[in-house]
C-alpha cells in the first residue's frame, strides 16, 4: 500500500511539473505565483553581461526591487516591472488572449522603444514559462532589434527566479539578457 501511495505521489508531481500542453489557462494560473517583489541575486549568481550594465549593477545584492509582478484588472492581467525606478525600466503584461483563454499573450514594453507581442509556448510547465514572439505580428518578422522570447524559470521552492530576455536583430538571434532574482 505504501508503495502505491508513493508511486501516485511521484506521478502527480511529474504531471504537474512537466506539461501544461494545450492548457493556456493553466499556464496563466502558473504565472500568478510570481506575484510580489524580487531582488537581484548576489553577483556570484548572475550570468552574462546584462547585470553588469551601469544602471543595473548597483542593484545587485541589495534590497532594491529588481523585478515585480502585480495582478491587475481583478486578476485578469499580470503586470511585470523589470528594473523599476531605473532608466532601463520595462513592463510586460501577461493575460489570456480571449475570454475562453485559448492562448496566453504577453506584450513587452521595451527600452528599445518597441512592443513585441508574444504567445505562451503551450509546452511550458509550472517551473518554466516560455513566451515566443508572435510571428503573425510585423515586429516579430522584422529585422528590428527586439525581444523575441521571454523565459521565466522558477526554483522548486519558488524563491529563486531566472529570467531570460532573448533578443533578435536582422531576423536572427542576437543575445540573451539573463537576470537572477530572489523573492523579497
Amino acid at each position: 500500500m505504501r508503495k502505491i501511495i508513493l508511486t501516485v505521489a511521484v506521478l502527480a508531481s511529474l504531471m504537474s511539473a512537466f506539461c501544461y500542453a494545450d492548457d493556456a489557462r493553466q499556464i496563466y494560473q502558473s504565472m500568478k505565483v510570481l506575484e510580489g517583489d524580487w531582488v537581484l541575486s548576489p553577483a556570484a549568481e548572475q550570468e552574462g553581461k546584462a547585470t553588469r550594465h551601469a544602471l543595473v549593477s548597483p542593484l545587485i545584492g541589495t534590497d532594491e526591487i529588481g523585478i515585480s509582478f502585480k495582478l491587475i484588472g481583478r486578476g485578469s492581467t499580470l503586470q511585470e516591472n523589470l528594473l523599476p525606478a531605473t532608466k532601463k525600466e520595462m513592463v510586460s503584461m501577461y493575460h489570456c488572449k480571449d475570454a475562453s483563454c485559448t492562448q496566453v499573450k504577453a506584450t513587452h514594453y521595451c527600452v528599445k522603444q518597441n512592443q513585441p507581442e508574444m504567445l505562451a509556448d503551450l509546452s511550458s510547465s509550472a517551473d518554466r514559462l516560455v513566451y515566443n514572439c508572435d510571428m503573425n505580428t510585423e515586429l516579430c518578422q522584422s529585422k528590428q532589434d527586439h525581444v523575441h522570447q521571454i523565459t521565466h524559470e522558477l526554483s522548486e521552492v519558488g524563491t529563486h527566479l531566472r529570467t531570460t530576455y532573448t533578443s533578435w536583430k536582422d531576423g536572427e538571434y542576437l543575445k540573451d539578457s539573463i537576470y537572477h532574482f530572489d523573492h523579497k
